[in-house]
């Protein structure tokens, strides 16, 4: 075997340079017991950063896989947060210590909208797939996926103390969905166009909604069943509680199911609009933990803010109203008796508005315990806000308390550079230029400038230049941070800056059709009477097409100009003589590099193909295709004949000029790569995308054997046509509103593999153990027991049925039914007799009822006419029930047991539990709060 090209593998090290991606919301948490509002989570491409908005510091990162995350979603006790992934995936993080143990598939596109339950026992997800899924937290188990929304799901909400689900999509629909029995018994049909949020208020009371334009609609709930027991007179259909509403459109509503189940249930009508001072639409809607404040924004920087009265203060209102109106009444001799109506003004109140200092992309608030009211703004140009105000004020005034911007640049960053020592990295932007420490990733410097194309450090790595889209050259010192000179360099763009391989000067390329060439000068300043960096301009190249890149050989003989005209054009560097056009590429070329010995030049065009070039006569050595978008940067790296090419496929691949081959392909950004840097030791790149990201990724030890990098690729390609195959169908499950929550994944089709497998392996087993004991009653002497299989043996000597119990045990219970349900039929009966002898001796008796049900309805007519399972099932129907009737029976004394502890402890000290008594309180307030309604309605 001849001797290999050995190539080593870069991975991704670190993802900085953003704060808060505008894919998902901006959300509260808590950590580890503590001060609220102090924490927020926002998400940074595919990981979940945790700010500590007081020190500006980032304190947990909630790391990712690949895919964006798209929404969050803190649980109610805020020890957990529910993670929406692009892909459709959710998992759910630990806040204490950032690990994820709990992951759910379900939805075939992003994730839309999140809520937890009260007791966040249940999750519902919504997705731009249109469905809507339930999931069990605690069992790790999706319940049941509810089908009707034509549109993405934009809000999805539990009801606290009944079994009942709202939700809102772009369809323009509200839909309402009674968990008991999957069904959606209520659509609304009130919008005109998209529904893009909605709350509850008022005790669930009230709902909030967010349209396409400037009115809030509220709506009244009136639960049926309440009003029977209370015995509250009926409401006549098409009146509001709140006066008569001039929309006679918005009133209606129609039913997903048959009225008169609609009717048992709630009863929705229009309360009113509230009107916003923003024209737009309602890009998102939020509200604090007891919807007692609303915040609103539309596209632009403003944050409306309203409260919601409680009822003693409302009816102060009305008392004082009422007042006004008989005076009213008494100087226009009216009618004294008339009342003043209530109305939804005279309930919620508008509050102030916030001033952020750029457009709104999310907002989250939080009523703290002291009156306090603190807003949380993630901004269109990659910063955090926070501000807090006080609301037993008269007229609250936002106060700004922390601004995040040092951990990132406001817009994209077009341009990177390396110190010649590896360890700093400047990246520059359409306003600032920062220089970063690579080891710790922390700012050393933020410098603001124009906006910045191009970029180099000064031989010396204590200045830095950059080439700006108004043509000039800023040369900024970084001890400092001040800029020393801005040179008029161009009357175009300067698209590109090469430093010469002397490290005497420089030479630049503009859109005036020029190239520069510059020398350093150091200049006494008048003002501080020190010597400074300048350039000084020496020699112009006049040229016919704009320019779009330049180059120098390393060994400064050449200079490679690449042109608008789609050709690349190479001079004598000394004399400014034509030596070579450089043609093939049917768009202009973009970017280009020269290798370290000076024999071959790379290209990178729009076209999206790179071409290699020998430099001696200007010969194409061969042309690829490389991306599947414009080729954005290219540069090899050094003293190798290997390079990179970024493209606006989101993708950076590494290429091998001499042998014409794809080594690999660096995926992590999830929008168009604009640039990347290689570190002089070629240890370290650095690339920046339209995601506001910069990553940096490490060239490891590990050697690349290109064969096997393409067979793992097609194994990873052969996965995913398996994961999307069409999942069996289940009679009678698909063709309503309620569905299976999970989906078919390669995970699941690799757990039914293992569960085919240890099946196998215990029929195997089991027919070597039959030929033992048949040969022993035919042998005189006693035969040695046959060897047990190996994974046996390596596992302790197990039996085959716990083997099997095992491997059900390790899969995911929220991929359990998916696998179950990809198993063939052949393998059920196998399993019906094992599930029997586990039941019997009590092992997870729980697991194998929930598999045992699951495959009975799945097979239940195969198995029903089946004549060799019917003593199977009918000992399956007696062992189930006694057994299961033993563990209530357990659960059910030691229950007894735990409360007549509880009676004995308060008896002994005499107090109550503080879960009981604040449970006993709220349902006084409850009891009182239905009184003064029942009171109200009469008068």
């Amino acid at each position: 075997m001849g001797l290999t090209k050995q190539y080593l593998r870069y991975a991704a090290s670190a993802v900085f340079g953003v704060i808060g991606s505008q894919k998902a919301n901006i959300a509260y948490v808590t950590l580890r017991g503590g001060e609220r509002g102090r924490h927020v989570a926002v998400a940074a491409c595919e990981h979940v950063f945790i700010w500590d908005v007081r020190k500006g510091e980032k304190v947990l990162i909630l790391r990712g896989q690949k895919h964006e995350v798209t929404f969050l979603c803190p649980s109610p006790d805020g020890v957990h947060i529910a993670v929406g992934y692009e892909d459709g995936a959710v998992r759910v993080f630990s806040l204490q210590n950032g690990e994820s143990n709990v992951s759910f598939n379900g939805h075939k596109s992003a994730v839309s909208a999140m809520s937890y339950d009260v007791l966040g026992a249940r999750l519902v997800t919504g997705s731009r797939d249109t469905d809507v899924i339930v999931w069990d937290i605690v069992n790790e188990s999706g319940l049941y996926r509810l089908r009707g929304h034509k549109d993405v799901v934009t809000q999805a909400l539990f009801l606290r103390d009944r079994n009942l689900l709202v939700s809102s999509s772009k369809d323009s629909f509200v839909k309402w969905w009674d968990l008991d029995t999957q069904h959606c018994f209520k659509t609304m049909v009130g919008h005109r166009s998209e529904v893009w949020g909605m709350v509850l208020l008022n005790q669930e009371s009230r709902l909030l909604t967010g349209s396409a334009d400037s009115e809030l609609r509220a709506w009244d709930l009136r639960y049926l069943q309440e009003e029977k027991a209370e015995g509250e007179p009926e409401v006549k259909k098409g009146k509001t509680l709140l006066g008569d509403d001039d929309d006679d459109d918005d009133d209606d509503t129609q039913e997903g199911g048959d009225e008169g189940l609609e009717e048992r249930i709630l009863r929705c009508q229009k309360a009113g609009s509230l009107l916003r001072e923003s024209r737009d639409r309602v890009v998102s809607l939020a509200a604090d933990a007891k919807g007692r404040v609303i915040g609103c924004h539309g596209n632009d920087s403003v944050l409306e803010l309203f409260t919601v009265l409680e009822e003693e203060e409302v009816q102060q209102r009305m008392t004082k109203k009422q007042k006004k109106a008989k005076k009213k009444a008494a100087k226009t001799q009216g009618d004294a008796r008339e009342e003043a109506k209530r109305t939804l003004a005279d309930e919620i109140l508008r509050l102030t508005n916030v001033k952020a200092s750029a457009k709104i992309r999310w907002a989250d608030v939080l009523l703290c315990a002291s009156g306090e009211l603190k807003v949380a703004l993630l901004l269109q140009n990659n910063t955090i806000e926070t501000y807090a105000l006080k609301m037993s004020d008269r007229a609250p005034a936002p106060n700004k308390t922390a601004r995040l911007t040092l951990g990132g640049h406001r817009t994209d960053v077009r341009t990177l550079a390396f110190s010649s020592d590896n360890l700093a990295v400047l990246s520059a932007s359409g306003d600032t230029v920062k220089v970063w420490n690579r080891s710790t990733l922390q700012v050393i410097r933020t410098m603001a400038c124009d906006y910045a194309l191009c970029s180099l450090f000064v031989p010396g790595d204590r200045q830095v230049i950059l080439g700006t889209k108004s043509g000039k050259l800023q040369i900024f010192e970084l001890a400092s941070g001040s800029l020393l000179e801005t040179v008029d360099a161009h009357d175009g763009s300067l698209w590109s800056l090469c430093l010469a391989p002397d490290q005497r000067g420089i030479v630049t390329g503009s859109a005036d059709k020029t190239v520069k060439f510059w020398e350093f000068e150091l200049m006494k300043d008048q003002a501080s009477a020190q010597k400074r960096l300048t350039v000084k301009h020496t020699r112009t190249l006049q040229l016919e097409e704009d320019v779009l890149c330049v180059k120098f050989s390393p060994d400064h003989r050449l200079l490679a100009v690449s042109l608008l005209d789609s050709t690349v054009k190479v001079f004598y560097t000394d004399t400014l003589k034509f030596f070579l056009s450089l043609y093939g590429h049917k768009l202009p070329v973009l970017c280009l590099d020269i290798s370290h010995d000076s024999a071959l030049i790379a290209t990178g065009s729009a076209d999206r193909n790179v071409k290699i070039w020998g430099l001696d006569f200007g010969d194409c050595h061969r042309s690829m295709f490389a991306h599947d978008d414009s080729v954005m940067f290219l540069q090899f790296v050094p003293k190798t004949h290997l390079f990179f090419t970024a493209g606006k496929d989101k993708k950076i691949k590494q290429w091998d000029a001499d042998k014409f081959e794809h080594i690999q392909t660096l995926e992590g950004h999830h929008r168009e790569v604009w640039c990347f840097t290689i570190s002089p030791s070629g240890d370290h790149l650095v690339s920046s995308s339209h995601d506001k990201s910069l990553r940096l990724w490490e060239r490891t030890r590990e050697p690349i054997i290109l064969e096997e990098e393409r067979e793992m690729k097609r194994e990873a390609e052969f996965e995913e046509s398996l994961a999307s195959g069409d999942v069996p169908v289940v009679p009678g499950e698909t063709q309503g509103e309620a569905a299976p929550a999970s989906k078919k994944t390669i995970e699941t089709v690799k757990a039914a593999e293992r569960i085919m497998e240890a099946l196998e392996l215990y029929k195997e087993e089991n027919r070597k153990m039959e030929e033992y004991k048949y040969a022993c009653m035919a042998a005189v002497n006693e035969l040695p027991l046959p060897k047990p299989n190996p994974i046996l043996a390596a596992l302790g000597n197990v039996s085959p049925s716990r083997y099997v119990l095992d491997v059900i045990k390790k899969v995911r219970s929220s991929e359990l039914e998916v696998s179950l349900l990809v198993l063939p039929f052949q393998y059920a009966p196998p399993l019906l007799r094992l599930f029997n002898d586990y039941i019997q001796q009590g092992l997870e008796v729980e697991l194998v009822c929930r598999c045992l049900f699951f495959l009975l309805k799945i097979h239940f007519g195969q198995i029903s006419s089946n004549q060799m399972l019917l003593s199977v099932i009918d000992e399956l129907r007696t062992n189930t029930v006694s057994k299961v009737q033993e563990i209530r029976d357990v659960m059910g004394f030691n229950s007894a047991a735990l409360q007549f502890l509880q009676r004995e402890i308060e008896n002994k000290e005499e107090v109550m539990f503080f879960a009981d008594a604040t449970a006993q309180l709220a349902q006084k307030k409850k009891r009182r709060r239905k009184r003064e309604r029942v009171i109200l309605t009469i008068a």
